[in-house]
Parts: C-alpha cells; structure tokens; sequence
C-alpha cells in the first residue's frame, strides 16, 4: 500500500515482455575504480562505493516493478508513445522536488525521483544513502538559466555586488539556497555581509515576498520570472542575471534500491527511456507545448512557449567526468557555509548508469531508435 501523498498510477505496459538491455549495461563505466576510491563520508558512501562496481544485469527479470517520482518524464513517455516500450510494470507517483522524493524514499514507497543537484548532497549528509543515475544540463547554461535574481521594487540592486547588506530569501537544503551562495561567493560576500531570510522556494512565495519587500532579492525560477515582471515591472521590480550555471538536473535512487539486481536492471531501462524521451521533448515543442504545459499543467501557450525558449539546448553527456567536478564544488561550497562534513561528489553516482541516457538521447536524435550500445563513450562534457 503506497502512501495517499503519491497517488500512484499505473503506467501501461506490454505483459510477459521481458527486455534485453544490451552489452552497455553489463560493462562498468570507464573509470569507475577510480572514482569508487577515497575515504569513506557521511551516509555509508563506502557500502556504496564497493556495490557499483557490480555490472548491472542484461535483463528485466519478470515481476519486477518501479515507482517513478518523474511527472514531467511521465507526461513526455505517454506523449511520445515511449511508454509502450517499457517491458516492465511502472507506477508513476504525482511527486517531485527535494524534500518531498527524500520523505518517499524514506517510507520506502518511490525508487526514483527526479531532482537538482542539492537533495542528493543533503540526503547523505542526513544518513540517507542515494545515487544519481542519470543527468541532463542545458548546453548554453550561462545564458539559458532556470533562475534569476528577482529584485524587489525600491531596493536597488543593479548588480551582485549591490546585495551587500540586503536581505534575501533563502532555502538552505534547495537548489535555489545553493544558488544564493553561490551568487555571494561570486559577488565576494560573505554570508555575514547580507541577511538570508529562510523561506520556502515553493509557489509564488518568493514572488509575494519581493512584492511585500520581505525580501530586497530572491532566486526566480521558471515562469516566475515572466509573470513577477508582468505583475511589479511598472513598480520598479526587475531581475538580475547571475551569470553561473544552474542547469543540473538528475535522477537518482536510493543505494537499497540500486543493490537489488533486478530493480537496477529495471533502472537501466527506465533511464535509457528517459533519454530518448527528452530527445522527444526537444524536437517536438509543439507537441509539447500543447500536450504537457498547456493541458497537462493548465499553463497559457505564451507562458509555455516562454519556458520551450528558456530551456535551450539539452544536454545530455555520456560522461559525468566535468558535472562531477562542477558538484564537488558545490558540495564543497555548502559543507564550508552550512558546516557540514565533506563529502566525494563521485561517491554520489553510480557510474554503472553514466552512459545510458546519453547515449538513448543521442541515437534518438539520428532516428536509430534504442540508446543501447556498448562501452561508456567518452562523450560531451556537460
């Protein structure tokens, strides 16, 4: 019995199929020893380390199940017509964001979730044990970001080193709190430099406390952005560029899950599906755009259309080599400013799964069908 806050659906499938996933899963990703060293951190990074070496198996064994925390995936698979390759029973639960997926993971009732780059840190630092399996950016990040820095109107920040003494909104275990430090770090201020006014990034609360001025500064994400200038553009508000990457979004399980075999094979499908749905997601927009933000999510064509413009280019390497890196400074950003112990980014994915969605959403592009192939490629940095 699922928890009544995931309202789980059943996602159709084709009975009695079982999949072959090909030689790809079978074979570690390159580097994977390497990255599997170092001392142990917080959350049981060492169990983790010596299971991923384990290939994943070849095939779904019959019987096998996943809970998926995906909803925007889930939309692109039925969308698509991807969903009736699954070989397996998929139940998708209406769940998505941080706090929430890790509180599913928790009861033990979702074995994927869809994230950015900070619940995964924050569930190892609190003894929950995850692993990232697969990864999407976007290729011109810097000018296509999923955030920017709403102003309040009256508070005259034209530029980052005008936070200085402001206050902003601040969620500290969110991919918005990271990105507030990460903009202080870039300013060269110091937490002690501004006030962070601790509220949650979820809704239009950010917007409501830049137009209460609660706040002087808040991260903006989505179609927040379009519609907080829309609303206090004529009363002074405006954003601010930040000028960093913000782009990283993953999916990721927990260790418990990944150690079973048929669940990791199961996995393995499901990210290779998933790769060659966002391949569907970029080039068809207008089917997107119809079928997801505007029936799907209710939005208007023009708030839509707003965000297919937004989002640019997907990316999705075949090697994690540089998103790695970009995460360890990240953690290393968060545990110096929010005290927390240090921890190995690598430690944090399973490498086994590296190749996968790249490599589906790059046959998906030549119209080659399934990613599955052979050996991990060296791929595109993200």
């Amino acid at each position: 019995m699922f928890p009544a806050f995931l309202r789980a659906q059943k996602l159709p499938t084709t009975p009695n199929r079982r999949r072959v996933l090909g030689t790809l899963l079978a074979v570690p990703a390159l580097g994977l020893l390497t990255a599997c060293g170092g001392p142990a951190a917080a959350g049981g990074v060492a169990t983790q380390a010596a299971q991923v070496t384990t290939p994943l198996a070849t095939t779904v064994p019959e019987g096998t199940t996943l809970v998926v925390g995906d909803p925007t995936v889930q939309a692109a698979l039925e969308l698509s017509g991807l969903d009736k390759e699954l070989s397996f029973p998929v139940k998708f639960a209406n769940i998505s964001g941080g706090p929430a997926t890790t509180e599913a993971f928790r009861a033990n009732a979702l074995d994927v979730g869809s994230v950015a780059d900070i619940p995964p840190i924050h569930a190892t630092w609190t003894g929950l044990e995850v692993r990232i399996i697969a990864s999407t950016y976007r290729q011109d990040a810097v000018n296509h970001p999923l955030y920017e820095l709403g102003v309040a109107p009256g508070a005259g920040i034209t530029d980052l080193q005008g936070l200085r003494g402001k206050k902003i909104a601040y969620s500290p275990g969110q991919a918005q709190g990271a990105l507030v430090l990460r903009i202080l770090e870039k300013a060269g201020l110091q937490q002690s430099d501004v006030q962070l006014v601790e509220l949650p990034s979820t809704g239009d609360t950010y917007s409501t406390a830049l137009s209460s001025k609660q706040v002087d500064a808040a991260p903006l994400g989505g179609v927040q952005i379009k519609r907080y200038l829309a609303k206090y553009g004529a009363d002074g508000g405006t954003t601010l560029r930040h000028g960093l990457r913000d782009d990283p979004g993953h999916l990721y399980s927990p260790a418990k899950v990944l150690d079973d075999p048929a669940k990791a094979a199961a996995l393995a499908e499901y990210v290779e599906r998933w790769g060659q749905a966002q391949r569907w997601i970029q080039d068809h927009p207008k089917e997107w755009l119809e079928g997801y933000y505007v029936k799907n999510q209710g939005l208007s064509a023009e708030d839509g259309q707003y965000l297919i413009d937004a989002a640019g280019e997907r990316d999705l390497p075949t090697s994690w080599t540089e998103a790695i890196a970009r995460h360890q400074e990240t953690i290393n950003l968060l545990a110096r400013e929010q005290k927390k112990p240090e921890l190995d980014a690598a430690k944090l994915y399973d490498l086994r799964f590296e190749a996968i969605g790249g490599t589906a959403y790059a046959a998906a592009a030549s119209g080659s069908g399934s990613g599955s192939g052979s050996g991990s490629g060296s791929g595109k940095g993200a």
